[in-house]
């Protein structure tokens, strides 16, 4: 997995526990292509983002597969929501509770 860097890098330092597990299942789902992470908490994002409380991320990959998402969907379970955006894939953690 690669991690964007540079001026305004992304930073996974801070993740919330939950969403650090999502790097290795994204590694998981996706070898031996490298996705890489765009943004965490850092940067601008819509008023009440996820990325602002830590517990979401952005990746991209060369090519996006459907069948890889619903893996990835399977492999997180129903407290992550998966969107694929336009120009990358965005996962937060977002518990429903019961």
């Amino acid at each position: 997995m690669l991690i964007k860097l540079g001026c305004g890098g992304v930073d996974i330092s801070s993740l919330h526990p939950k969403m650090r597990k999502v790097l290795s299942v994204i590694e998981q789902v996706w070898a031996p292509e490298e996705p890489v992470i765009t943004s965490t908490w850092e940067g601008a994002h819509s008023t009440g983002s996820f990325h602002y409380f830590k517990q979401a991320l952005d990746f991209r990959l060369a090519k996006v597969m459907q069948d890889k998402i619903d893996l990835l969907r399977q492999k997180l379970g129903k407290d992550y929501d998966i969107i694929l955006e336009y120009t990358h894939i965005h996962i937060e953690y977002d518990p429903k509770g019961i």
